[in-house]
Formats: C-alpha cells, sequence, structure tokens
C-alpha cells in the first residue's frame, strides 16, 4: 500500500506499463478497489481509467458481500445473537456478517427486527414487566439495565417516538420543538365548555383579542416580527400560534384558535383520594395515628410492594389536606399533623425575588440620567476583587468620567461594616462636588449602604442580579488590576502604600476613552477648573 500523502497522490503520473498492469489484475479479480489495492495506486484514477475504457460489466460489485455463502451454523449463530439484541443490524455486526444477507434471512423467518441499535422497543422491556410482579421498581430496573426514570416511565405508561414522549392521556412532549400537544381520537372533536373560554388565566396566555389582532394583522400581510412587537409578545409565542391553530382550509380563525388551546389546557383528572379506596382508608388511618404524609408515602412502598394502585405521594396528601377542590380527607383530620395548621404556609416559589437586605435598595434604574451620560464628574463605581478561597479582598473604586482609580485597604477581613468603614474614609479624602454617587453590585458587602450614605451623604445605587455591564468602567478596572494581583494569591500581604503604587500606575496609564489623557490629568484638570 502506498503511503503517499493525498497531495502526492492526486498530482503522481502513472506510465502506461503501470496503467496495463492495473488492468491485468482487474481482469483476475473483478475488482477496481481490490486491484489498485494490491498495486497501491490511486482508486479514484483506476476507476477512471475503468470508465474511459467503457467497462461496464468489468467491475462488479463487491463479489464478496454478494456471492459469500454463509453456512448452517454461521446461520444459527446469528439467530441466537439476533435473539439477545432484537436487531439485524447489530447482531451482524457483532458476527462480522453481511447485513443484507442477514436481514433476509429474519425476512424468510416472519420475524421483526428493531433497526439500529438504540432505536424500537427495548429488548428488556418484557422482562422488566415480569420482574415487576414480584420485586421493586429499583431491582427490577438494575436486573434489565435500565435507569430508574426509564423504570418509571414504563410504569407510567409513556412511550418514546422520534425525540417525543407520548403519555396515555394523549399528551405528546415534543423536546425537539420544544411543545407540547393534546392528541385526540382521529376525527374527533373535543368540547370545550363557554366556561373555560370565558375563564381569567395567566398573562402569559393569549386572550381573544390577542387572536383577533394576530388574524388582522396577518391577513393584512404584517410579518410575525411586527405582529409580535403590536402585541408586545415575543416572535415565537407568534409563530407557535399560527403553526398550531391554523386551519388548513380556512386559515387562522381567531375564537377556533382560542377553543383550541382552551382544549389543550384541559387535562381533567380525578384527585387520588377523593373517592372511597383502600388507599384513602390507609391514609386516614395513619394520619389519625400522627404519621406524617412522607411517613405514609413510604410505608406505602414497603408493604404493598406488589399493588401499584397503592402509591400515594406526600404533597397529593397534603393536598388533600389543605385545598378542599382537590381534597376529600375530613377537615378533622388536619388536627392528626404536628403542626395544627388548617391552612398551609406559603413558601417562596422562585417567582418573587426576596429582598438582598434590610434596608431597601435603591435599584440603578432609578439612577438620574445625569450619571448614566457621564456628563457631571464626581459618580463612582465600586466592587471587591478576592484573593485566595476569598479570604482576602481589596475594594476598587473608578470614578465614571474620569476612569479615576482608588484602591481600599481591608487589612482583616471585608464584612460589610469593614468595607463601609474603608469606604467612608476614602471618600472623605476627596471634596464634596467629587462625592457624588456610588453604584455597587448586590454583594452581601453592602449590606450597611444606609449608614455609609449617612456619613458621606453618597446615594448607593445597586446594579440588577447578573449584570456586570452596568459597571462597565468599574469592571474593566479589575480586569487590569489582576496584572498586579492575579487570582488565588493572597491579597492581606499588600498594604496601603503598594495599594496606593498600583492606583498611582494606572492613574498615570493614558486612555483611549479620555483622548489618550490620563485620569490623573482629567481629574487634575477638573479640581483646577472648580
Amino acid at each position: 500500500m502506498s503511503f503517499l500523502t493525498k497531495e502526492a497522490v492526486g498530482r503522481r503520473k502513472y506510465t502506461p506499463e503501470q496503467k496495463a498492469q492495473f488492468f491485468s489484475v482487474l481482469d483476475r479479480c473483478g475488482s477496481v478497489s481490490e486491484a489498485a489495492a494490491e498495486l497501491g495506486f490511486n482508486q479514484m484514477t483506476c476507476y477512471q481509467w475503468v470508465h474511459k475504457s467503457r467497462l461496464p460489466e468489468r467491475v462488479p460489485r463487491d463479489r464478496d458481500a454478494d456471492q459469500r455463502k454463509y453456512t448452517p451454523e454461521q446461520k444459527a449463530e446469528f439467530f441466537i445473537v439476533f435473539d439477545r439484541v432484537k436487531s439485524t443490524t447489530q447482531a451482524a455486526r457483532e458476527l462480522g456478517l453481511n447485513p443484507a444477507t442477514c436481514a433476509g434471512w429474519v425476512r424468510k423467518a416472519g420475524l421483526k427486527s428493531y433497526g439500529k441499535p438504540g432505536t424500537g422497543p427495548h429488548p428488556g422491556r418484557d422482562e422488566y414487566f415480569r420482574l415487576r410482579k414480584t420485586v421493586s421498581r429499583r431491582k427490577a430496573a438494575a436486573a434489565v439495565g435500565i435507569h430508574l426514570r426509564t423504570a418509571e416511565e414504563w410504569d407510567q405508561g409513556i412511550r418514546k417516538s422520534g425525540g417525543r414522549r407520548i403519555y396515555p392521556d394523549g399528551r405528546i412532549v415534543d423536546y425537539k420543538r420544544g411543545v407540547t400537544t393534546m392528541s385526540p381520537p382521529a376525527g374527533s372533536l373535543v368540547p370545550v365548555p363557554v366556561s373555560a373560554l370565558e375563564k381569567s388565566i395567566d398573562p402569559r396566555f393569549l386572550t381573544v383579542q390577542e387572536r383577533e389582532m394576530i388574524r388582522d394583522l396577518h391577513a393584512a400581510g404584517s410579518s410575525v416580527r411586527a405582529i409580535a412587537r403590536s402585541l408586545g409578545r415575543s416572535p415565537s409565542t407568534i409563530s407557535r400560534e399560527l403553526g398550531r391553530n391554523t386551519d388548513p382550509l380556512m386559515g387562522y380563525l381567531p375564537h377556533g384558535a382560542h377553543r383550541k388551546a382552551a382544549a389543550r389546557r384541559a387535562r381533567p383528572k380525578t384527585a387520588k383520594l377523593a373517592g372511597e379506596s383502600d388507599l384513602r382508608d390507609y391514609v386516614k388511618d395513619k394520619l389519625l395515628l400522627r404519621w406524617s404524609p412522607e411517613q405514609i408515602s413510604h410505608t406505602l412502598v414497603e408493604e404493598f410492594p406488589d399493588n401499584p394502585e397503592m402509591r400515594v405521594s406526600p404533597e397529593t396528601i397534603y393536598q388533600a389536606l389543605y385545598v378542599q377542590a382537590r381534597g376529600g380527607l375530613k377537615r378533622e383530620i388536619q388536627a392528626a399533623l404536628r403542626t395544627g395548621r388548617t391552612r398551609r404556609k406559603p413558601h417562596n416559589t422562585g417567582e418573587q425575588r426576596i429582598p438582598r437586605f434590610v434596608d431597601p435598595m435603591v435599584m440603578i434604574s432609578e439612577r438620574p440620567p445625569e450619571i448614566e451620560d457621564r456628563a457631571i464628574p464626581g459618580h463612582w463605581e465600586g466592587d471587591l476583587i478576592t484573593g485566595a478561597y476569598n479570604q482576602s479582598a481589596i475594594a476598587t473604586l473608578v470614578e465614571r468620567t474620569t476612569r479615576y482609580v482608588m484602591l481600599v485597604h481591608l487589612p482583616n477581613d471585608h464584612t460589610a461594616e469593614t468595607v463601609r468603614d474603608g469606604l467612608v474614609k476614602t471618600m472623605a479624602s476627596l471634596p464634596a462636588h467629587l462625592r457624588g454617587s456610588l453604584t455597587w453590585d448586590q454583594g452581601a458587602e453592602m449590606a450597611t449602604h444606609k449608614s455609609f450614605t449617612l456619613a458621606t451623604d453618597m446615594p448607593v445605587y445597586f446594579c440588577d442580579p447578573a449584570s456586570p455591564w452596568q459597571r462597565g468602567s468599574n469592571e474593566n478596572t479589575n480586569g487590569l488590576l489582576r496584572q498586579y494581583f492575579p487570582k488565588g494569591t493572597d491579597l492581606s500581604v499588600y498594604g496601603p502604600e503598594d495599594l496606593e503604587h498600583v492606583a498611582q500606575e494606572l492613574n498615570g496609564r493614558p486612555r483611549k476613552t479620555l483622548g489618550w489623557k490620563t485620569p490623573a490629568e482629567r481629574l487634575r484638570d477638573l479640581l483646577l477648573t472648580t
């Protein structure tokens, strides 16, 4: 075999003798690829020789694949592997056989192949359900080698197809498109009560009025993005609405679309503990014994391992106790709960952000416009840079107009009180007209921002969470400071003199944004003119 590079092979010239030698070998083996490999010739060049010579019958397809004969023992071995993996392709690959020949064997035997590995029903699904009659879900999943989540979906009757999850109630979750739909039986109409259409729903859902506007704007030729801007919605919302609810014959009908959307939202389901059942009686008896819902839920699995009907989550029990609409357990049973509450205590769901500090923050959105456009000097941005394991820190201050840098020494720690005292001392060295305001992130070191404002008469404006660009000058300066204080170093070893030296070097650098003036020069001019 030739070891020439691809470029060299492309430029290689063959002699007439080599060409004649190739056809001689081709007559013997009948395969262009075999002849080229035997002589070490470029395969594409050899194919061109054959094409130009107009010898169509000279090069049969892979004769080994077409004419190879397998023994009965190989065929029997194939079916043994096929019974195990349920895939023609995988079994043929495992034994080194021709997949086409093996597919013919399977077809003639009247069997069904699940194609490529990983497609079709799992080969261990039947075995899993057989084991579930006697053992727990976890043990059955471990026996057939599947994940516990997959076993849970099998028990719930969920099927997977083409990247979609198909639920027993007809709900289809398409993860590729990121949508959930309901699939009623073909040709059937889903009745939607008028109350469902007129019901006040969450603002994230489109209303009838918005759907009428979509119809009018779409009929007028407006684009999806133009419609979205008119309604104050995301373009993807309008695109999905038109894609889901447009009738193939009548086009987009707003009221018909609203009925379809309401039908998809409705997922009626009877509460598990609403009606009389053995499960309800069991839960009721254990609650009277002052068992907690979590204890009841786990004990059901231990006492009834083979009965999937005797299953209930702690949350379902709590809903039965506290929510009468989905409940069913008598109100006096609530007294059995250890808390003794008749109403559920609300918990933070993450939808509303808990105030960061005791003293209310003034957000950056309330900062005056003259601070935003850097027209008036004296407004500062601040932050901390921390050392190894966050054990040491330096407070950094940058003036927004001149980009002048001041570093605050924090020798012992960087608690809120220490940072406040350091900032107050540093700001006291400035004239009054340069103490305008301070913009900071929502770090815990600014918990005492109100006392800082009282001491310096400087309001503190807080950035939005995870929005470092709102303090762009300070973030840029922190990056420059890492030239002097690399990450992972102990910052407590630097004294006030070291910080002053670093600040002087930064303030002595010419800046493009200042017209190649230095921050020190701009601050000096500012002080001289005022």
